[in-house]
C-alpha cells in the first residue's frame, strides 16, 4: 500500500486568523480514496470550512458532503449513500500530543479526540476531510434487500419466531 495522500489540501497557516475554504475532491482522488476505503465509487466530496487560528491551535469547522456507493454487506449489491456532515478539527502542533508509553493508560478529554498533529506552517484539510468521510461510513450498511439475500442463502428462517427471536426483538424495541 502507498504512503501517498490521495486527497492532499494543504493549507498555509501563515498570517491568517479566520478565512472560509471550500476544497473539494477530484475525480481521480475519489478514485484512490474510493480505493483505500474498499467503496465502489465516490460520487463526490466536498467540505465547506471555516479556518480560525488562535495561536498555535487552528480549528476548521464546518460542512463535509459526499455522496458514495458502497457494497452491502450481506448481499454485495451496491449501495449508494449520501452524506452532509458537520465536522470539527482542531489542528495541534505534533509535538505537543502526548506520547505514551507502551501499556499505559492515559484519559483523554472531548477535545482531544479530534486533534490533528501537524508540523511546519500548513495543515493538510484533504486528509482531514477524508479522514472524516472514512468515520462517516458504516462499514456493515446493509441494503434492502439483506433479509430476502439471507433467507434465499439458508442465513435467515422464513418464521424467525422463537424465544431467541422475542428476545431480540425486545432489545431492539429498547
Amino acid at each position: 500500500m502507498s504512503d501517498a495522500i490521495e486527497f492532499s489540501r494543504p493549507f498555509d497557516l501563515r498570517g491568517i486568523t479566520v478565512r472560509p475554504v471550500h476544497i473539494e475532491a477530484e475525480e481521480a482522488e475519489r478514485e484512490a480514496l474510493a480505493r483505500r476505503f474498499s467503496l465502489v465509487s465516490i460520487g463526490r466530496l466536498e467540505a465547506e470550512l471555516t479556518i480560525e487560528a488562535e495561536g498555535d491551535r487552528i480549528s476548521a469547522k464546518g460542512k463535509m458532503h459526499a455522496k458514495i456507493v458502497q457494497s452491502c454487506a450481506v448481499s454485495g449489491n451496491d449501495l449508494p449513500g449520501e452524506f452532509h456532515e458537520d465536522i470539527a478539527l482542531h489542528f495541534v502542533p505534533a509535538e505537543t500530543l502526548e506520547v505514551s508509553e507502551p501499556d499505559t493508560e492515559i484519559e483523554l478529554e472531548a477535545e482531544d479526540l479530534d486533534e490533528i498533529g501537524y508540523s511546519g506552517s500548513s495543515i493538510d484539510l484533504g486528509e482531514a476531510v477524508a479522514q472524516s468521510l472514512a468515520l462517516t461510513i458504516n462499514p456493515y450498511a446493509e441494503g434492502p434487500d439483506a433479509d430476502a439475500f439471507r433467507r434465499e442463502q439458508g442465513l435467515l428462517e422464513q418464521d424467525s419466531s422463537g424465544p431467541l427471536a422475542e428476545a431480540l426483538k425486545g432489545l431492539l424495541k429498547e
